[in-house]
């Protein structure tokens, strides 16, 4: 199974080299990884001619290998957005022991994943970091924050029954993948219950990422105004307790977790408000949208996330129009 056989020095592939997958990816090439990014076609020509270019809280040219198609690894690190996931989880190309783990905004990501490649080969993840597509080639690294990764569920589903775990959740591989993480600089730790952190980091997007996007502020201003500081909260404590009907434990504030969020990315742009301001399709769905079907489904009500479900989705109908 995958757990026994993740090898020392995986081949890694970035599907999704955007603006966090080539932060990431870039990272783990500078860090003497075997690292491939896949993205589209212009960023992938401007790396091969160019290097890749990160700025911002990191500045380095970087030489990384890209292409436009998937390739075959050991280890995919899945970072397209949440309307993606399915499509390119089913065009990853498996070895004997390939193991995929995303790090993305929403819901029912790491669900896609599992259904299209297999529930014992799915880990799960998060990040705080924060980085920009300037341009093809040139991305601008924008915040620094913690990642955390994990087997689904705490455990590693249909492994041999000798494979070892030096603690719950702490397999091999999940554990070979955290060091590679940390010493390329991206400080990350292996968590028991991702599918929780998946869900404080999905209520904490519902309360910044539509509020930002719609206003066109930066994350700070969400504290300085307070009829949108109180729209945040309104919109988080609807997601937790959607989170609470759904078997998800919480115990953290998440209303002073999303604050503090906001505090310490204040001069960040959403991904969501650089989409919309790239006038591109948004996540949404996965985002404020999955709250309120979820909420609706269990019978908890939440009117500011429908709501802002509604008027992103009316945005993103305008400028489609509009073309």
């Amino acid at each position: 199974m995958a757990e026994k056989n993740f090898p020392e020095n995986p081949k890694i592939m970035v599907l999704g080299a955007g603006a966090i997958g080539s932060l990431f990816g870039g990272l783990l090439a500078d860090a003497g990884n075997d690292v491939t990014l896949v993205g589209r076609a212009a960023h992938v020509n401007a790396i091969k001619k160019n290097g890749l270019r990160i700025s911002g809280l990191t500045e380095k040219v970087l030489q990384v290998k890209a292409a436009t198609k998937p390739v075959k690894s050991d280890f995919v690190l899945l970072t397209v957005k949440s309307y993606d996931t399915e499509t390119a989880a089913r065009m990853i190309p498996l070895g004997k022991n390939t193991v995929v783990m995303n790090i993305q905004n929403g819901l029912g990501n790491v669900e896609k994943i599992a259904d299209a490649v297999g529930l014992s080969r799915t880990l799960g993840g998060i990040t705080s970091h924060g980085s920009l597509h300037l341009a093809p080639g040139h991305i601008k690294h924008t915040g620094i924050g913690y990642t955390t990764i994990g087997e689904l569920d705490g455990v590693c589903p249909n492994l041999d029954a000798d494979a070892s775990r030096s603690d719950r959740g702490k397999t091999k591989r999940v554990e070979r993948i955290a060091e590679i993480f940390n010493d390329a600089g991206i400080e990350t730790k292996i968590s028991e219950e991702i599918k929780r952190d998946i869900w404080v980091k999905l209520i904490v997007n519902a309360g910044i990422n539509a509020l930002t996007a719609l206003a066109g502020v930066k994350n700070g201003m969400l504290l300085e105004i307070p009829e949108m500081k109180e729209s945040m909260r309104l919109a988080v404590e609807e997601a937790t307790l959607v989170a609470g009907k759904s078997g998800i434990r919480i115990d953290e504030d998440t209303v002073k977790k999303t604050e503090d969020v906001a505090r310490l990315t204040k001069e960040n742009e959403s991904s969501m408000l650089q989409d919309v301001k790239k006038r591109k399709k948004t996540e949404i769905d996965a985002i404020n949208g999955a709250v309120a079907a979820l909420g609706k489904k269990l019978g908890v009500e939440t009117p500011v996330n429908m709501t802002l479900y509604a008027l992103v989705r009316g945005k993103e109908e305008g400028y489609r129009k509009e073309r």
